[in-house]
């Protein structure tokens, strides 16, 4: 692992590019995440995230203003309810009508994007970062980030985990605490750990 990321220094030094740690976030290389633009981009997550969590219900609506404004689109009659977490919110994408329940967890080092009018239980996780086997890279903060998409009207159980690089197609149902490791294919319910097809519509 470590020969594999110094190899790919080398390379980008040989061509005379000179990416920033966002860059190779955003590049799907593996990058260091101890970072300080990355650190400023993650507090201003984290505020938008504070002041959504902190407004009483009738303040908030349906989405705190910071948070609306983070996000990288929010489309129309999104609701996200209270006790949410993003990591950076910019790489974010809802839908219309999509809806987070209580105690969402987004960690979208990478694109996460959720087709419009599907709905996530409460404390869903959704991770886009995948950390090096290597310890002492791993302590480093070196990772690479994953996106993942949810499809239009796909219904996620409470509790349900969803690792990075997966793609859950249209109108799927993952089952309450299920950790989906691979591709939902539309139209499937899978549940389980690792998340397995129970049934077709």
């Amino acid at each position: 692992m470590l020969r594999g990321i110094d190899s790919e220094a080398n390379r980008l030094k040989v061509h005379g590019v000179t990416l920033t740690e966002r860059q190779k976030m955003e590049a799907g290389q593996w990058y260091c995440c101890i970072d300080a633009e990355l650190e400023e981009m993650r507090m201003q997550a984290q505020d938008a995230v504070h002041e959504h969590n902190g407004l009483s219900p009738r303040e908030r609506g349906t989405l705190g203003p910071k948070l609306r404004m983070v996000l990288g689109a929010v489309g129309a009659d999104v609701r996200i309810e209270g006790l949410f977490h993003c990591a950076y919110g910019c790489n974010l994408f809802l839908g219309d009508g999509v809806y987070l329940n209580a105690g969402c967890v987004v960690l979208d080092t990478a694109r996460v994007k959720i087709g419009a009018g599907s709905m996530l239980g409460p404390a869903v996780q959704i991770y886009c970062a995948e950390h090096s086997t290597d310890r002492a890279l791993r302590a480093a903060g070196l990772e690479i980030a994953k996106p993942v998409t949810i499809g239009k009207d796909a219904w996620i159980g409470g509790a349900a985990v969803i690792l990075p690089g997966v793609v859950i197609g249209d109108g799927a149902i993952i089952g309450a605490g299920s950790v989906v490791t691979r591709d939902v294919a539309a139209g499937t319910t899978v549940a389980g750990n690792p998340a397995r097809p129970i049934s077709a519509r």
